[in-house]
């Protein structure tokens, strides 16, 4: 009796298995992503806060430049600006300008201008 209930119950944990597997859509199966042309775009911005070059620009540059979506990234000290070249499509100016004031949690830097350019120059 108790091999018969054994049996029973794995053939219903398995056709059920089967079952469950069926119902999986179509994307899922094929395993395809749809992937979105990039908009890149040039911002630059006016940094408050910084009081030298290696510890604050260089920390600035670096955090930024690990967010998903940007592509160059450049703080300069002397000028108290950044130029960011990023995707719009994975993030927007605001994003940017968030990221640079919760900094060192949020009281030290702060943005006090930006602007979409044409281009990056180096200074």
């Amino acid at each position: 009796m108790k091999k018969s209930i054994i049996i029973l119950l794995l053939f219903s944990f398995i056709f059920s298995c089967n079952s469950a597997k069926k119902d999986v859509p179509v994307e899922k199966k094929t395993g395809k992503k749809e992937e979105i042309a990039a908009n890149y775009k040039n911002i630059e911005v006016d940094i408050e806060g910084m009081t030298c070059e290696i510890g604050c620009a260089r920390t600035i540059q670096s955090k930024l430049s690990k967010l998903p979506g940007i592509t160059y990234s450049k703080v300069t000290f002397e000028s108290k600006k950044g130029q960011f070249t990023f995707d719009s499509n994975k993030l927007s100016k605001d994003d940017i300008i968030s990221k640079i004031s919760g900094i060192a949690g949020g009281e030290i830097y702060s943005v006090t201008n930006s602007k979409l350019i044409e281009e990056i120059t180096l200074k």
